[in-house]
């Protein structure tokens, strides 16, 4: 039996539409990269933002933070995790040394080494940072409704395991 005349054009129409739809689809992953590049971007900075008044700058606190942390490390382990040159790292420490934050003392195996490590004014910077930060972020998530929250979490089981590839 032959096929209606129309056919042919729903047909036509229907394949225009499924490329048109697969153009959209393509976009609209590639728009997806943006998104989720610009919203952790955005909630990276915000969350950074919060801090104790007064404070640190960002850097200065990244590198305070990971000396309490992980405890003492060398500049060269500094520059390396913060993937900046050791001459500006070293500027980094010596403003925590100037301010307090830290000492530098002989690494006990290899004498010739500096390790840089946290006073008690540094850990104690370091915690009201964190307590801040993760105060802030508490908050927002539970402003949130549940089914947000829901959402939310498996956002982040997904990202975890992007980071993680």
């Amino acid at each position: 039996m032959k096929k209606p005349a129309t056919d042919g054009l729903v047909t036509a129409g229907r394949a225009a539409g499924t490329r048109a739809e697969t153009e959209s689809d393509a976009a609209a992953e590639a728009d997806l990269g943006g998104q989720v590049r610009g919203a952790v971007g955005r909630l990276y900075r915000r969350f950074r933002s919060e801090r104790p008044e007064g404070s640190l700058g960002d850097a200065a606190l990244e590198v305070l933070t990971r000396l309490h942390k992980a405890g003492p490390q060398t500049l060269t382990e500094l520059s390396e995790l913060a993937r900046v040159s050791p001459a500006s790292m070293s500027q980094t420490v010596n403003r925590l040394t100037s301010a307090g934050y830290a000492v530098r003392t002989r690494d006990p195996d290899d004498g010739r080494k500096v390790r840089f490590s946290t006073t008690a004014a540094g850990d104690e910077l370091a915690s009201a940072t964190r307590a801040q930060r993760n105060a802030w972020l508490d908050g927002q998530l539970r402003a949130l409704s549940p089914e947000d929250r829901a959402v939310i979490a498996r956002a982040t089981t997904l990202l975890s395991r992007i980071a993680d590839a």
